[in-house]
């Protein structure tokens, strides 16, 4: 299983050879492509050939790329590789609605817990009891939107009264960088497991080419939510060192099946529960848990 997420921050030459992903810089390094999931290509003035393009699309790798803030604008995935796409492809389209408000539900549940236990793990105990209830009270579709009611207590709770998600700031910059990255990482998962991205169960943006991505990444949001809020000390430009942890959010533990997995991992997981559970006309996705912040891998 592919583990390693890859950031080359200074101006470098990519290449491929031997099966190895080769990064030229003022030093060489090779890595094999087999060991790779993600890589994120900061600086605009890297080159990367058109082989190491196709063999890192060829093994599902999500190659991300920066603009001129050092944020990332895009990602590249491969085209899907699941044995059976046709099939995964065709139970997408035939989801009814009453089956995609289910796992709608289920995927806002999931999220508003994880939100609960980030302010758990980071002391805010008062308001970690609030979201745990409003969890509970999740309904099909989440008619009521409890989603939002959650994060405008969420937020304020985590990073600060008066803090929201519109404001230009340190942390909504950190934020906005480790959600860019989980988002990168569902859509390689859905690319290979053969779904159309852009078919999403609750998100119907007509420009958004990832809705799908953006409904089932929610979960996975507050992970990035406490390592901003433990790791993160508010400046005003990201540094390296910043960047670094919030790309490696895809190696941190979480449960997925009552199991520790990283990140990435567990978004596999997720994705192929999505696919069973379309293909039997049942919500039962393995949505992930948050815990502490830990590693599964280097």
């Amino acid at each position: 299983m592919a583990f390693r997420n890859i950031i080359v921050e200074s101006p470098a030459h990519i290449s491929v050879k031997n099966r190895q992903l080769v990064i030229r810089t003022d030093a060489e390094r090779s890595l094999p492509l087999e060991d790779i999931s993600a890589v994120l290509l900061e600086s605009n003035q890297s080159t990367i050939t058109t082989a190491a393009l196709s063999q890192l699309g060829q093994r599902g790798c999500a190659l991300y790329v920066c603009d001129e803030k050092h944020l990332p604008c895009a990602v590249l995935t491969g085209f899907a590789r699941h044995s059976r796409e046709l099939g995964v492809l065709q139970s997408q389209l035939a989801a009814g609605e009453v089956l995609k408000k289910r796992l709608w539900q289920s995927i806002v549940k999931a999220k508003i817990s994880n939100q609960a236990e980030c302010l758990r793990l980071c002391g805010r105990e008062e308001a970690a009891e609030g979201l745990a209830q409003m969890a509970a009270s999740v309904r099909s579709g989440d008619i009521g939107n409890t989603e939002a009611a959650a994060a405008a207590r969420y937020f304020p709770a985590l990073f600060g009264k008066g803090f929201t998600r519109n404001g230009e700031n340190g942390i909504n910059s950190a934020l906005n960088y480790g959600y860019a990255v989980l988002r990168g990482c569902m859509a390689r998962c859905l690319a290979v497991y053969g779904f159309l991205p852009a078919l999403g169960l609750h998100h119907r943006n007509e420009l958004n080419s990832f809705n799908l991505a953006d409904d089932l990444m929610e979960p996975f949001r507050p992970l990035v939510d406490l390592l901003v809020s433990v790791c993160y000390e508010g400046e005003a430009v990201l540094s390296p060192g910043n960047k670094r942890q919030l790309f490696n959010c895809l190696n941190l533990d979480i449960l997925s099946g009552g199991q520790r997995h990283s990140t990435a991992y567990a978004m596999e997981r997720l994705v192929h529960s999505l696919a069973r559970s379309l293909e039997k006309g049942e919500a039962a996705l393995m949505l992930p848990e948050l815990l502490d912040l830990k590693h599964s891998y280097e």
